[in-house]
């Protein structure tokens, strides 16, 4: 029987830029409107999830992982893409953060910088370490984790929810890194 960890998967996280709440199934038609942009997914392992068989088995994964969040501008309401905790590991204090998007009004523009730390802030009051699994292709998701002060400590093939597998690089975030950052 699988531990139940002694914190929300599913906060609710806010700051200027970025709202995050729990996904729900009546998400799917604005999150799939915001993801079905080819160029989202251009440097993904699973370049296709911009188009809708493949991003409903994304969304069926998310809404499974009891993990995932909704991303809206908080500023307007508009959603803005997605992230998830997931592969809480309480013998390691760790918890993954990933499958995480924004639409391209997003980015270079702060909001996933926002977002990370909003999500870092709420995980490090109950763990100590942070795995963050980028696919090995996706040189855009790596820059911008190696600038957040991510240092890469392995590479992993992983099937994600219903795919093949490919191979992620894994990045880790300590609590101590991430307080000296601060």
């Amino acid at each position: 029987m699988a531990m139940i960890p002694p914190f929300s998967m599913q906060p609710v996280l806010q700051s200027q830029l970025v709202l995050a709440r729990p996904l729900e199934a009546d998400d799917f038609d604005e999150l799939f409107a915001a993801a079905s942009d080819p160029l989202i997914w251009e440097q993904h392992p699973n370049p296709n999830r911009w188009q809708k068989d493949a991003f409903e088995n994304y969304f069926r994964g998310a809404l499974q992982s009891q993990g995932a969040l909704l991303v809206t501008d908080a500023a307007n309401g508009q959603v803005i893409g997605s992230s998830r905790y997931s592969d809480w590991i309480a013998e390691t204090s760790t918890v993954s953060i990933g499958y995480t998007f924004f639409i391209r009004r997003c980015w270079g523009k702060g909001y996933n910088y926002a977002l990370k730390h909003l999500m870092l802030n709420y995980i490090f009051q109950y763990v100590h370490h942070v795995t963050f699994y980028i696919g090995a292709v996706n040189k855009r998701s790596q820059i911008s984790l190696e600038r957040f002060g991510g240092q890469k400590i392995g590479e992993k093939e992983l099937a994600y929810f219903g795919e093949a597998p490919k191979l992620d690089y894994v990045y880790l975030i300590t609590k101590a890194q991430y307080l000296h950052l601060l």
